[in-house]
């Protein structure tokens, strides 16, 4: 075991995880590194998480306050946490033993600020519970360009410098969904990235209710954070050029309505087409999928079942 790095904060919201709460806090206990301290927010739950938490004594530290949703829960145990580096994991998700020793090395070998590595989807069939392991930004001279597409690790697999945290105030609590995506959109992209390409976290789907099984507000909160961003950034946006700005945000928007559309998810669809439209993005093939999404939600879903009774001849957008 490492015992003689800089101390590790891990913060770990929680509201009402009782399911799987104890081995999300045991993966980090059992981190083959030391220093380690594990900080668990108890973010208003009514379940049995908060005597789950009890259970570790002084092992952990628990931080209770009423429900005030993940991007807070995190910059309270941030508040809390003391340690150099810090990792944030769910309280369904969890570790190898070797996460922390791992992103440490990385850290320190390349001088860099912030650590990602591979993970997993587990508990999805086929493609989308294989393991992944994300680019190397730092090798592609489009770094920026790829982050604001989409930044490829989840929350839980990185680790990064404590003053970088502190120089973004932490999450940004207007996002109710993708507050990850903007926060590492914002510290990512002015800082030096190191990966570790293996799979060391692993992303648990399971029947409870997830925030991001909400479709719509996922794909308007991140045009939303890119939009912010891109605000807050002109030399950024101006360097990218218009085209470039619209197709990695308007396009991303209309690219994800058509994963609804043709998943016949109509509902999602046709709010998120609607709201690609309110931009004027998109060719009059497109126009042709997306200018339905105007009527009411209930004649929307007869004219696509009328046209999925048609022999198919368009693929426009799969």
């Amino acid at each position: 075991m490492t015992n003689n790095g800089p101390l590790v904060s891990v913060v770990i919201p929680c509201f009402n995880g009782e399911r799987f709460l104890a081995a999300a806090i045991d993966s980090a206990l059992n981190q083959d590194y030391a220093p380690l301290e594990v900080i668990v927010v108890d973010d208003g739950s009514t379940d049995g998480s908060g005597r789950i938490m009890e259970t570790y004594g002084s092992r952990i530290t628990v931080v209770r306050q009423a429900n005030s949703g993940v991007s807070a829960a995190r910059n309270s145990g941030l508040r809390r946490s003391k340690g150099s580096y810090v990792a944030f994991l769910d309280a369904d998700d969890y570790w190898q033993a070797e996460f922390a020793s791992k992103m440490v090395a990385a850290l320190q070998q390349s001088n860099a600020a912030i650590a990602y590595c591979g993970w997993q989807n587990v508990g999805l069939p086929g493609p989308r519970g294989t393991p992944f392991v994300p680019p190397d930004y730092e090798a592609n001279d489009q770094k920026i360009l790829l982050l604001l597409s989409g930044v490829r690790w989840p929350v839980h697999a990185a680790m990064v410098q404590r003053q970088v945290v502190e120089q973004v105030g932490g999450f940004d609590t207007r996002w109710t969904s993708c507050e990850d995506f903007a926060f590492w959109l914002y510290t990512a992209t002015s800082q030096r990235l190191v990966r570790v390409p293996e799979v060391l976290a692993y992303y648990r789907h399971h029947g409870v209710s997830q925030l991001t099984s909400n479709r719509v507000q996922v794909a308007r909160n991140h045009w939303l954070v890119q939009m912010d961003f891109l605000r807050q950034n002109p030399s950024i946006r101006n360097a990218l050029g218009t085209e470039t700005v619209r197709r990695i945000t308007h396009g991303s928007l209309l690219a994800r309505g058509y994963r609804c559309f043709w998943d016949r998810d109509l509902e999602s669809a046709q709010k998120i087409f609607r709201w690609v439209m309110r931009t004027g993005y998109g060719s009059l093939q497109d126009w042709k999928y997306t200018l339905p999404a105007v009527l009411p939600l209930a004649l929307y879903r007869r004219v696509v079942g009328w046209f999925d009774a048609r022999p198919r001849t368009m693929n426009s957008g799969q």
